[in-house]
């Protein structure tokens, strides 16, 4: 029998919800690339619920205990008392959350010798040590394309609120004001701007779909140039590297992976290179971008604002320049998070859960890390070595404010 052991964020402050703003959710019957929903055997939870947080569990102990395994859940995850520290020394399987990352450090996969598999409830690897996973032989895997849309969906909505000058003007009539001049000092259209992702995969892709009907022009730069026909029918111009994209664009929305080579990748030097008044939005990691960087540039002018969803660490301290730089637009890593995306990716890891434990073979596009080296997905998206130094990185960030 195995140990679980299972990451997930506090509930609400409130209470976990008895019930719920809509009875339902639409019916999604597949993703756009033509890659399946999960096909989990079953599943114990009613979608549209709230799944992600502790008291949700991802709907998985009564699958799990009706098997006779064991599930831990906990949102206790940072420094040597917490819950996760204590329950590693016996755990086969470690599930966490990009939105609550339990960093899995070299030192915490050197402290799980039971440790078998490192499942992500979402997308996105990186708080997960790959190259200490590959030399321990742990497989990481992840829930593939389940919250892409999402994600796109957020960016779209930032960049919008951005140029439109949304939160102020809303902020504005919050305090009883009728500021026009005040709100649309900074409020401009997105028709005729020129918009470039950098990484055109599921979510990047995504986005310049959803902004083609607002005639804007449309740019990307990855290292796998998407097929001619896909670019002739988005009207889409590629660049060769990033740097190359920066300077011609209005507005750059980041959703690349962190790994070694995107680490830090917007910093003073890179954003000498945007427009003047150019916008920035980063959904992807916090630790693509560096932080001090980011707030410089939107005192100074160079970014005329900056979105984001995604910090480091997470949670955001206090003191977190984030929190007070002017122009921004930050949200609390919800992105991927929504009760829609909980459906999907819930019912994905226990579809991991099921061929883990059943000795079935994982998608191909789940997997992340296998066998000692990155497969699947991990093998397009990611590059070797580690972007994560994790909590103790997380911990020197807090202690510093």
């Amino acid at each position: 029998m195995a140990k679980i052991v299972c990451v997930l964020y506090d509930d609400p402050i409130d209470g976990y919800p008895t019930q719920y703003a809509r009875d339902d959710l639409p019916a999604i019957s597949g993703y756009p690339d033509g890659q399946t929903l999960p096909t989990p055997k079953a599943i114990d939870f009613v979608p549209g619920a709230l799944l992600g947080s502790v008291s949700g569990e991802l709907g998985l102990r009564g699958y799990l205990e009706s098997a006779g395994h064991t599930l831990v859940v906990t949102s206790s995850k940072d420094g040597p008392d917490s819950v996760l520290e204590r329950e590693l020394s016996d755990a086969d399987v470690v599930i966490s959350q990009p939105f609550w990352p339990a960093y899995l450090t070299a030192e915490r996969i050197a402290k799980a010798p039971m440790l078998k598999l490192a499942l992500t409830a979402g997308i996105g690897s990186d708080h997960v040590d790959l190259q200490a996973a590959m030399e321990a032989g742990v497989t990481v895997a992840e829930v593939t394309f389940c919250n892409s849309i999402s994600v796109a969906e957020h960016v779209v909505m930032m960049i919008l609120g951005l140029v439109r000058n949304y939160i102020p003007s809303y902020n504005w009539v919050t305090k009883g004001g009728w500021n026009i001049a005040d709100c649309v000092a900074r409020s401009y259209d997105v028709e005729g701007m020129h918009v470039g992702t950098v990484a055109a995969g599921r979510i990047g892709l995504a986005v310049l779909k959803r902004l083609k009907p607002f005639d804007m022009h449309l740019h990307y730069t990855d290292r796998h140039r998407l097929p001619q026909a896909v670019e002739k029918e988005f009207g889409l111009t590629w660049h060769e590297t990033r740097e190359e994209m920066y300077g011609v664009c209005d507005v750059v929305t980041l959703n690349c992976p962190l790994h070694p080579e995107t680490e830090h990748m917007i910093n003073d030097e890179t954003l000498k290179l945007f427009k003047r008044g150019a916008y920035l939005v980063n959904t992807a990691r916090g630790k693509l971008c560096d932080r001090d960087a980011v707030a410089r540039a939107l005192e100074s002018g160079q970014l005329a604002g900056y979105a984001g969803d995604v910090w480091f660490p997470q949670p955001a301290p206090q003191d977190h320049p984030w929190r007070t730089m002017p122009h921004h637009g930050m949200t609390p890593h919800i992105s991927g998070t929504s009760l829609s995306a909980q459906a999907r990716y819930a019912a994905g890891t226990r579809e991991i859960l099921e061929c883990f434990l059943e000795g079935r073979p994982i998608r191909d596009e789940y997997l992340i890390v296998q066998g000692g080296a990155l497969a699947g997905t991990g093998a397009h998206s990611y590059s070797k070595g580690n972007a994560t130094d994790g909590s103790d990185e997380a911990a020197k960030f807090q202690k510093a404010g």
